[in-house]
């Protein structure tokens, strides 16, 4: 037994899962032949890359990793080969099959290279504090749709985390790569601290494909289709009356798709086509629920709400202050997958990657979940017909369709996946949220927390990162990295468009702002005129690439930067720790009037203001 952040994980004598990804994963873990190399020709030989003899998956990704499918919309399918998978300490290979069921890689994903000696600065190399840089003619490194014969933005960074000698040149794009695109990193000219070129056979250049709607977010939206029209069965099971607001708790049945009773560690049932189908033994799971209802007045609408991380739906109840402001109600359900009843399960996947499928496999519930929530809030056949959901003299409390959405922290990084599939709520709030745990997790000051057993049992911090972007493949189906360019313009079919408040905390300790201004680029928010004050940012450009709003009143999705006087975050992919980088202002707007004003108006009426009289937002300090 391990303990993690004051919570014990039962990590000892695990069963190896060994995951076969199910009869939907028409591809071993080998490769085939076919498969197509760097330039995307046929490789003479499938399998690992030989011009980076650091490790097999490098320079990753690369149309080397795939074989030809003329069934999917890419045309390939990805071939991880086995040998290039990482080991666990105890000799354990990663299980690639359901990577490898796949069309394309990550719209997040970062492109990895070795590159012994670089020296980023004297080779002029376009860092997170000067990402326009990237798209000069003479950048060293080029990153290029070649779809659209566009240059894309991004960052590079060699891998902080790792020691000297392992340590990967670290590509990240700067908006999520476009699903089903092809895209090519060109490696120019790269020297050491003395000028010299390093040891790499340059000009090197890779390509690869970028994975489709279908692959990505197909077996969601099959699950939502299937329950179309579906208004839960539920059942109330405590009123708490003694306040206001009203505490409503109780249960409601969501289809179910997992091959055990819906808990922690099943994995999808799906057909040949790889998609999902009811259990037949257990076709249902009980999704519990709590509401917080305010009682004066009449019908009013209601927040969808999701948690942070690894924690439940009880968090709804401090929400009762935001909802008063607003005269709102706020119902929440358990992000199952990545919920505190999830955490045994995450301590087994952190020791053996191989069941990380059953993460994500589970999140697909959670989204399934919240939008059947809504529905239940929404239709007047649903909540509204008991009588904890109305007034002492009769009546629903809950506005007919008046349902909006609010996630914080996980909440705001899973919460555009679920409103991206769903017409039961068109304004959606993500406070503090961003794109990509590949992105997210090395910059979080929680992820100590999780390396005290994930390292230990990935001793070599190169595998780490390599790991990280693997499970990034299946992470995309269950977090805003895999819908987020469906979330307010090109939607899917039959799903409106949604307006979106991101909010965020300049220096958040927990979700990098690098992270939440790729997501904001991603969906095309817009920001105030002056984000920061002058000299907050060590930034080059600060908020770099994110559109400025004219003039508010806006009806558009917006990005709110709230500055709380913590210290700018450290450029690199390390987590900004107190003491060093001050007090940590991840959750800071939530007791910020101005903020919360803004965000309230925007549930209530679909305007966003500028509560901060024209000037960059600044809350108050939490350094002070």
């Amino acid at each position: 037994m391990r303990t993690w952040g004051g919570i014990t994980l039962l990590v000892a004598g695990l069963a190896i899962a060994g995951c076969s990804g199910g009869s939907g994963d028409p591809l071993d873990a080998t490769g085939a032949a076919g498969a197509t190399g760097a330039t995307g020709e046929a490789a003479a030989t499938p399998g690992c890359d030989p011009r980076d003899p650091a490790a097999c998956l490098l320079p990753w990704p690369n149309d080397r990793f795939t074989v030809a499918d003329p069934t999917t919309p890419t045309g390939v399918r990805l071939a991880l080969p086995a040998e290039g998978a990482p080991a666990n300490v105890d000799g354990v290979v990663m299980d690639l099959a359901a990577q490898n069921a796949l069309d394309g890689f990550s719209p997040s994903t970062a492109a990895l290279l070795f590159a012994p000696g670089v020296d980023l600065d004297r080779s002029g190399v376009a860092t997170s504090d000067d990402i326009g840089a990237s798209l000069d003619p003479d950048a060293p490194i080029r990153l290029s749709d070649l779809t659209t014969g566009e240059r894309w933005p991004y960052w590079a960074e060699l891998d902080a985390q790792a020691p000297e000698g392992r340590q990967l040149l670290v590509i990240h794009p700067a908006i999520a790569l476009t699903e089903g695109h092809r895209y090519e990193v060109e490696v120019v000219e790269l020297v050491d601290a003395g000028g010299e070129p390093v040891e790499l056979d340059l000009p090197l250049a890779w390509s690869f494909p970028i994975a489709s709607a279908e692959s990505l977010s197909g077996q969601l939206r099959a699950m939502v289709a299937d329950a179309d029209g579906l208004v839960p069965d539920f059942a109330v099971t405590d009123t708490d009356d003694s306040g206001e607001p009203r505490v409503v708790q109780g249960t409601f049945t969501v289809p179910n798709y997992l091959d055990n009773d819906g808990s922690p560690g099943g994995r999808l049932v799906v057909d040949d086509d790889g998609i999902p189908e009811r259990n037949v033994d257990n076709p249902t799971w009980d999704a519990t629920f709590t509401c917080i209802i305010a009682t004066s007045g009449g019908p009013k609408g209601t927040v969808v709400y999701g948690h942070g991380l690894l924690g439940s739906q009880a968090e709804v109840l401090s929400l009762a202050p935001i909802t008063a402001l607003g005269n709102l109600n706020a119902c929440a359900t358990d992000w199952v997958g990545m919920a505190s009843e999830d955490v045994p399960n995450v301590g087994e996947i952190l020791t053996d990657l191989s069941a990380f499928p059953s993460l994500a496999d589970r999140l697909h519930h959670a989204q399934l979940a919240f939008v059947l929530l809504g529905r239940l809030v929404n239709d007047p056949s649903g909540f509204a017909t008991d009588p904890a959901f109305q007034a002492d003299t009769g009546g629903s409390l809950l506005a007919e369709d008046g349902a909006v959405f609010v996630g914080n922290s996980q909440g705001g990084i899973l919460g555009g996946a679920a409103s991206s599939v769903t017409n039961e709520w068109e304004r959606v709030v993500l406070g503090v949220p961003g794109a990509g745990y590949n992105l997210l997790l090395p910059r979080s000051s929680n992820w100590p927390r999780f390396q005290e057993v994930f390292n230990p049992s990935y001793p070599d911090a190169l595998e780490r990162t390599l790991a990280i972007e693997l499970i990034q493949l299946l992470w995309d189906r269950g977090e805003n990295s895999g819908y987020a360019q469906h979330l307010t313009a090109d939607t899917y079919p039959g799903i409106n468009p949604k307006v979106v408040l991101l909010i965020e905390a300049f220096g958040d300790h927990q979700v990098a702002n690098l992270s939440t201004e790729k997501l904001a680029r991603t969906i095309g928010a817009e920001v105030a005129p002056e984000p920061l004050a002058a000299g907050r940012s060590t930034a080059v450009d600060p908020v770099w690439g994110v559109k400025r709003v004219s003039s508010f009143p806006v009806r558009t999705s917006v990005l709110s930067v709230w500055d709380f006087g913590t210290p700018a975050p450290p450029p690199v992919n390390l987590p900004p720790l107190s003491p060093e980088f001050g007090r940590d202002p991840h959750g800071a707007a939530s007791s910020e009037t101005a903020a919360l004003l803004q965000a309230v108006t925007f549930l209530t009426t679909g305007e966003i203001t500028d509560t901060c009289g024209g000037e960059p937002c600044q809350g108050r300090s939490i350094d002070g």
